[in-house]
């Protein structure tokens, strides 16, 4: 059972810093994994899931994410008033899956906190890409709802064509930049000593999720031994109309000749005391429904793609992902 130290909070000016981070993967449990961590007594995470303030690809003048996903400070001072409210008894820490792909956070985080500990999620390759594809649909990043058409449009947005309507995170849809993973871990190994770095394959979070939650308050030094409580969070789902989808976020975003009769409407029909989460459930029976099968072509073609990466990982990590992820029977 581990306790946490008090002695090693950290402060700048005055003001908190974060003891340990979620840095991804998208679509890998880190939302599940959030929510178990921050209902622990000894752990503080703020309710802005992921503050994005590390990754130098998000436009921070760029318009508020869509549907409340989160938003991301300007500035450091205002990025560590996230956890003034952290006893100093307790572990902080935040979840911004981008950070794992991000080409700066690693070296950012390590400015800010060199003794931060991360926490990696690794997917396969293949149901990975499908998940974050189904999710950036959802999120307005992809308004290509087929994926294997998304797909092929790598090539065209790397040069700047077919640039989705995304001001926020621009180099979200390049997808194989997402499944580069030894890379990945890479930069974080160069920046943090291997004992604070924690990898965790979805796989195992999926099969036993209370496990890995304990083990992980053991590399955090919390009491082990509490009630594990575990929801199910942010799955996949398939948007039911593209054209509504997108009247709705440019209503979101105030643009748009519908927009101020839209307010004016929901203003009247709404509850006064409509949580975000209420909210949300609506809009989700609205415009999502349960995702189509995957195209097992697209699936195979994906995997042989990828063969190469699930290989070297492996190697990286000291594990069979090979065998795990059935990359030996792909023919």
């Amino acid at each position: 059972m581990g306790q946490s130290d008090t002695s090693t909070a950290t402060y700048i000016d005055g003001k908190r810093v974060p003891d340990f981070f979620i840095v991804g993967h998208m679509k890998s449990g880190t939302t599940a994994l959030y929510g178990a961590l921050m209902r622990h007594p000894l752990v503080y995470m703020p309710r802005s899931k992921e503050p994005w303030f590390f990754a130098d690809e998000v436009k921070l003048d760029a318009p508020p994410r869509p549907y409340g996903h989160g938003w991301t400070p300007r500035s450091l001072e205002e990025y560590l008033s996230l956890f003034e409210a952290a006893e100093p008894s307790q572990r902080a820490g935040e979840a911004s899956a981008i950070y794992l792909s991000s080409p700066t956070a690693a070296r950012r985080i390590a400015e800010v906190q060199p003794a931060a500990r991360i926490i990696a999620v690794i997917r396969e390759p293949a149901s990975f890409l499908r998940s974050l594809h189904l999710q950036f649909v959802q999120n307005y990043l992809e308004t290509q709802h087929d994926f294997r058409k998304a797909l092929s449009l790598e090539k065209a947005r790397r040069r700047g064509q077919k640039v989705q309507r995304n001001e926020y995170w621009p180099g979200a849809t390049l997808y194989s930049d997402h499944v580069r993973y030894v890379e990945q871990l890479q930069r974080f190994e160069a920046a943090f000593p291997a004992a604070q770095i924690k990898v965790i394959i979805y796989d195992d979070f999926r099969s036993d999720n209370e496990a890995i939650v304990r083990d992980i308050w053991r590399f955090l030094d919390v009491d082990d031994t509490v009630p594990v409580k575990m929801r199910e969070a942010n799955p996949s789902v398939r948007v039911r109309s593209q054209r509504l989808l997108e009247l709705t976020h440019a209503v979101a975003q105030g643009r748009g000749p519908a927009t101020r009769a839209v307010n004016a409407t929901a203003r009247m029909l709404a509850p006064s005391q409509l949580t975000r989460e209420s909210a949300m459930a609506i809009r989700d029976r609205l415009f999502f429904g349960s995702p189509k099968p995957p195209d097992e072509a697209l699936m195979l073609e994906l995997r042989r793609r990828f063969a190469g990466e699930v290989s070297a990982l492996s190697e990286h990590l000291g594990r069979d992902l090979v065998s795990l992820w059935g990359y030996d029977r792909l023919g």
